[in-house]
């Protein structure tokens, strides 16, 4: 990037180039498979942390996707004869996708990314140069006005997002379109916004590019492109939630006092969403002295809503600043510079009372039970992507607990989740373990202890017998009263059904 700030970019008003640069791509086998088997696996991660000399070097010979790696990851000015064996060069210099430079070489405008869909898709995303990874120090000092392409928050998102078909999905802050592309597969109607209107452009191209239809790309903050009377299916958003002493760059910094912004996103979700329908954000929050961080969520959370909200990280404030201002590349530059902007994040953060940032997902449904459940918790640990159907299954098994009463719960029949463990701990040579956990192996990877009690009535839950049938049974080898047993179990039932160990069966 220079001072001028960002580039030119391609016209979005040529889908015919698109379409033709497409073809042109693929027949070179430019896709996420195509670069690993060229790269191997040490040169394309090395890619994906912002280092080039790796795969520089998998480059040195003449093919169509060396070709194509140069000039479209690498930004290298690659010879004109040799791109013009791989693309239309004339026609895409004339759309803007390439310009000439030197003597007889010409170069990309922009970072086109090879991205594998869920369902195996071919997809491309477009970014500003050298900004096609996000994350700590990945491409230097940026320009405030430059589109980002895929980082691990926007596959984040992704994975979590519930993929059911819906007729209108609306992506805020759509970045370079990522959102937008996976959601034009599930949706009829895709609306995408964002206060930057090079993002818009550069969603435009995104979709064009992998062939996805377009989208309905509006111009402004947060829900402010929205008609008063539009609800959505499912509304997705990967904001700038970070919390810094002023809206500096665009594309993270939200403008707003601390963690105004993604609360205000939250808050404004509930009337958007149709009845049914998921919202559902990454979000940094503050966790401020006095004051109980998960109350502070779910004050967030609107009416008529549940929710389920997953703190996966927390720093304290040093360590949030200094992730923060390497990511804009404030460490390379003059260090009195540097200080002065550390001092003024630890100012804010003072002023505030905070005293750390927590990050983690925060999924909405519109539901119509007089009664939401909001769920608030921490899960620091390892879960396993995709977790869209997982997430949606949460919200389900919401649904059947509210139904049923303790009198209906004993009457119900479950099953054991399949790939669910119980782990046994206790000191060696013990009549009796200590405790018993059961642990998933897919999903959230949760675990939990359980007593004798639900432990044995786990193991035994196949479907075949009610939950009272099986107290009863389990009463009678342990000598307790049946009655007894049928009153204080159903609590650990529910517990092991809202956190997907158990399901219903039938």
């Amino acid at each position: 990037m220079t001072d001028s700030g960002p580039a030119p970019l391609p016209t979005a008003d040529r889908p015919d180039i698109a379409a033709r640069l497409r073809d042109a791509l693929l027949a070179a086998s430019f896709t996420a498979d195509g670069l690993l088997d060229l790269l191997g696996a040490p040169a394309y991660a090395a890619l994906a942390r912002s280092e080039t000399v790796p795969a520089l070097r998998a480059t040195r010979g003449d093919t169509p996707l060396e070709t194509l790696v140069r000039l479209f990851l690498l930004q290298q000015p690659v010879p004109h004869a040799r791109v013009a064996a791989v693309l239309p060069v004339e026609e895409a210099v004339e759309a803007g996708w390439l310009r000439r430079v030197g003597g007889d070489e010409v170069a990309a405008t922009v970072d086109v990314r090879p991205y594998g869909g869920p369902g195996g898709e071919d997809w491309f995303i477009v970014s500003d140069l050298g900004c096609a990874v996000g994350g700590a120090g990945g491409i230097g000092q940026r320009d405030e006005g430059v589109v980002l392409g895929v980082g691990g928050a926007s596959t984040t998102l992704a994975g979590i997002t519930v993929r059911t078909p819906v007729a209108a999905a609306l992506d805020l802050g759509t970045g370079s379109g990522i959102q937008a592309l996976h959601a034009a597969q599930h949706a009829t109607r895709v609306t995408a916004t964002d206060l930057n209107p090079r993002a818009l452009h550069i969603t435009a191209l995104t979709l064009a590019l992998s062939g996805a239809p377009a989208a309905d790309l509006r111009e402004g903050s947060l829900f402010e492109p929205v008609r008063d009377d539009e609800t959505f299916d499912l509304i997705v958003s990967n904001p700038p939630f970070v919390i810094s002493p002023r809206a500096r760059l665009t594309y993270r910094d939200g403008g707003m006092g601390g963690d105004d912004l993604c609360r205000s996103l939250v808050q404004q979700a509930g009337e958007r969403l149709n009845e049914g329908g998921f919202a559902q954000f990454l979000a940094n929050w503050q966790h401020v002295a006095g004051e109980d961080w998960q109350d502070r969520l779910r004050s967030w959370v609107p009416r008529g809503c549940d929710a389920w909200i997953v703190q996966r990280e927390v720093q304290d404030v040093t360590q949030y600043a200094e992730l923060w201002l390497r990511d804009a590349g404030d460490h390379r530059g003059d260090p009195a510079e540097y200080q002065a902007r550390y001092d003024a994040w630890l100012d804010e953060f003072e002023a505030r009372k905070v005293r750390a940032v927590g990050f983690g997902w925060i999924t909405l449904r519109r539901t119509g039970s007089a009664e939401p459940v909001v769920t608030v918790e921490e899960w620091p640990h390892p879960v396993e992507q995709p977790l869209g159907e997982t997430i949606r299954a949460h919200f389900e098994r919401l649904d059947y607990l509210r139904e049923h009463d303790d009198a209906a719960l004993l009457d119900s029949r479950f099953k054991l989740v399949p790939e669910v463990v119980q782990e046994q701990v206790g000191l060696p040579g013990a009549e009796d373990p200590e405790h018993v956990v059961l642990r998933q192996h897919r999903g959230m990877r949760r675990a939990t202890k359980v007593d004798t009690v639900g432990a044995g009535f786990a193991g035994v839950c196949d479907g075949t017998l009610s939950a009272g049938r099986i107290l009863d049974a389990i009463a009678q080898l342990v000598g307790e009263d049946p009655v007894v047993l049928r009153d204080r179990t159903p609590a650990q039932i529910r517990l092991l059904v809202e956190q997907g160990f158990l399901e219903p069966a039938g």
